[in-house]
């Protein structure tokens, strides 16, 4: 494969695997739960995030044709599927007039759930890591994968810098953009498993 018809794969699988994630949408909620915590910790809780999302993108990246085979599932019956999830979650988090920021803990353990998971390794972006990897190839969505889980690392690495320069609202309002672009992506998919079901 030549590098530009990569780098256009690439492209395509990585954003809306970026999207998907939405790093700046989880910022005021991982502040929220970090907000008092030491230095060392913070970055204890970083660290558990990364892991825990890498962890289970990756481990759904490699098994899950294995699981589609196990269960009889078509390609076009995951994209019709993960296509009405995807329009679920975009929509009510369209119509939600403020996200609400889960209560703060002290523990570490937070990093895991919920921001390593669901927030960073939701059913958003475990949906679209599957069917991209059907629609571009294991390769460029492994490369879209580490890219966004690095820019993840990234912007909550720096969140307070960023939060303080766009505001929570700011986030918030980024957010809703985001959804509906996941909006969009979710008819797109929900419209190739059709058609894949109808050829």
């Amino acid at each position: 494969m030549e590098t530009s018809d990569f780098l256009k794969i690439f492209t395509l699988s990585f954003i809306p695997l970026f999207v998907a994630m939405e790093p700046i949408g989880i910022l005021p909620i991982y502040l929220s739960m970090t907000r008092s915590m030491e230095p060392a910790e913070r970055k204890t809780v970083l660290f558990y995030s990364i892991v825990t999302a890498t962890a289970i993108t990756l481990a759904f990246l490699v098994v899950g044709k294995a699981v589609f085979i196990l269960l009889g599932i078509t390609i076009s019956d995951f994209q019709i599927a993960g296509g009405l999830i995807l329009l679920s979650i975009a929509i009510s988090d369209i119509v939600q007039t403020a996200r609400l920021a889960p209560e703060r803990t002290i523990s570490s353990g937070v990093g895991i759930v919920p921001i390593g998971t669901p927030l960073i390794a939701g059913p958003a972006a475990i949906t679209t890591i599957l069917i991209l990897e059907d629609l571009y190839g294991f390769a460029a969505t492994l490369a879209s994968l580490f890219c966004n889980l690095l820019i993840a690392w990234f912007t909550l690495q720096w969140s307070e810098t960023i939060i303080r320069y766009i505001g929570e609202n700011g986030a918030r309002g980024i957010s809703k953009v985001i959804s509906l672009l996941l909006t969009a992506i979710a008819v797109m998919m929900i419209r190739k498993g059709l058609e894949g079901l109808l050829i």
